[in-house]
């Protein structure tokens, strides 16, 4: 009995094969290339930003402006990033947003003996609302991000000359190397002195940005802190001072009361209350300060 013979493939169906498996992975390989550009692109979009003086916000948007409200405080918000002394001189952003800590207290006790109130960004909320009376010379002491030097640096002092402060926390770098740890935040919370606001999860430019970044950016930093250290979080600051209308609108969205800006001034009213209004005191002291504090001539418009 003969035994059959296998077909062989026919050569140009070899051929149609080999090109066809061909095709297929240079298929692959442009679906993956494309889709490692695609999330690059897609991951610069949310970049953390880098904060200076010089990219700061400083006008209101067009589509924000309004008209004041005719009830208006004035309420100086005094805004820190770092006090230290900064080790790295190459390090110039790091330096641009710095004050000493011996600059620091002599500001804070500048203030107290010319006879200041100390509130923080819950309480102005509260006194915008009317829920409550505006005291004599009130101020806000407010620090954006987080950092590490808060704990160590910042909170003796507020305690020596027991004065209230307001800290905005970038809730997805608590614990990276700059920033302060879980164990300091709470040691922060539990001073009494200061109120904690939030500040987004990954600190990124909020102007222009889709609903699902806002929604995720403002609303997941403030259910992050309160989930952690179960109290409310009722003040947010906007990174770099970035913002638009569709940025606010999240903002009161997600629950917030009053959001700072980065925008000089000292009035502020039911008006700006999503985009108040601060200084940046520098290394400015004594009488320096106060004069400083006393002008009225910021323009937000």
């Amino acid at each position: 009995m003969k035994k059959r013979r296998k077909k062989s493939l026919p050569k140009k169906s070899f051929i149609h094969a080999n090109r066809a498996i061909i095709i297929s992975v240079i298929i692959l390989f442009l679906f993956c290339i494309g889709s490692f550009i695609f999330y690059k692109f897609a991951s610069s979009r949310i970049k953390s930003i880098v904060e200076t003086p010089k990219t700061e916000m400083k006008k209101i948007p067009s589509d924000v402006k309004q008209k004041l409200s005719l009830t208006v405080f004035r309420v100086p918000i005094l805004m820190y990033h770092y006090v230290e002394y900064v080790k790295d001189k190459k390090d110039t952003i790091r330096q641009s947003l710095d004050i000493t800590p011996y600059t620091f207290e002599q500001q804070v006790k500048t203030l107290q003996n010319a006879g200041f109130t100390f509130m923080t960004a819950r309480e102005l909320g509260e006194v915008i609302d009317g829920k409550m009376e505006l005291p004599k010379s009130p101020i806000l002491l407010t620090f954006d991000d987080g950092h590490w030097d808060f704990d160590t640096v910042v909170l003796p002092i507020l305690k020596k000359y027991h004065v209230k402060a307001t800290a905005y926390i970038i809730t997805g770098f608590i614990g990276r190397s700059d920033f302060m740890s879980k164990e300091e935040l709470l040691d922060v919370i539990n001073s009494k002195l200061v109120d904690v606001g939030a500040h987004t999860v990954h600190h990124v430019s909020l102007k222009g940005r889709t609903s699902s970044v806002l929604n995720y950016e403002i609303g997941q930093s403030k259910t992050e802190l309160e989930n952690t250290y179960h109290f409310s979080v009722v003040s947010f600051a906007y990174p770099g001072g970035a913002f638009d209308q569709k940025a606010i609108d999240a903002v009161k969205n997600a629950g917030f009361t009053t959001a700072v800006s980065t925008i000089p001034g000292i009035i502020q009213s039911n008006s700006n209350k999503f985009f108040l209004y601060r200084l940046r005191p520098g290394y400015k002291t004594g009488d320096t300060l106060l004069n400083y504090l006393k002008q009225n001539t910021f323009k937000a418009y």
